[in-house]
């Protein structure tokens, strides 16, 4: 799948964080907007500090320009502000890239399951994810930390009920 880059991209002052307050707000902001298209665009939910330096995204073969770990975990920093971003452990070496709140993924599976008449239906996680009848959809191959905060909130809505860590009814 090609990716389209944004021109910052290509400057070589967009890879190292700037000292004026303004400048560097514009660029934090278009930092946080280019990983989160880059995780929607590849299906990506996750993201490992140390691995991701060398990756393309933070790591401009082209103009040989790369964030430093520091600057990733400012900018991911700024995204968990945002609700975007959730720290899987206390170090922050791995994060959730969650380029849709679980509320919005929630309402969008919901939304299928009440279209595909399949209300007062019980289903497997892995079914509802994966299954042949979700292929196309936004939510087939969703990250199971984030289906599950995702059903969750259908949970309080009442409109599913989580059966163990495998299943949901949806309401």
């Amino acid at each position: 799948m090609d990716y389209e880059w944004p021109w910052q991209y290509k400057f070589p002052p967009f890879f190292s964080i700037q000292p004026n307050r303004d400048t560097r707000k514009k660029q934090l902001d278009a930092w946080c907007a280019l990983i989160l298209d880059f995780h929607k665009c590849h299906k990506k939910y996750t993201l490992d500090v140390a691995e991701s330096q060398s990756s393309p995204l933070f790591y401009n073969k082209e103009i040989d320009r790369k964030l430093s770990p520091d600057a990733i975990i400012t900018i991911l920093e700024e995204l968990r502000k945002k609700g975007n971003v959730e720290w899987t452990d206390k170090s922050k070496t791995h994060c959730l890239v969650m380029w849709r709140t679980p509320t919005e993924w929630g309402k969008l599976i919901y939304q299928w399951v009440s279209g595909h008449g399949m209300l007062s239906t019980v289903m497997t996680l892995y079914e509802l994810v994966n299954g042949d009848d979700t292929v196309g959809q936004d939510f087939h191959g969703l990250d199971t930390p984030i289906l599950t905060r995702a059903l969750q909130t259908l949970q309080q809505e009442r409109k599913a009920e989580l059966i163990g860590d495998e299943g949901v009814k949806f309401f």
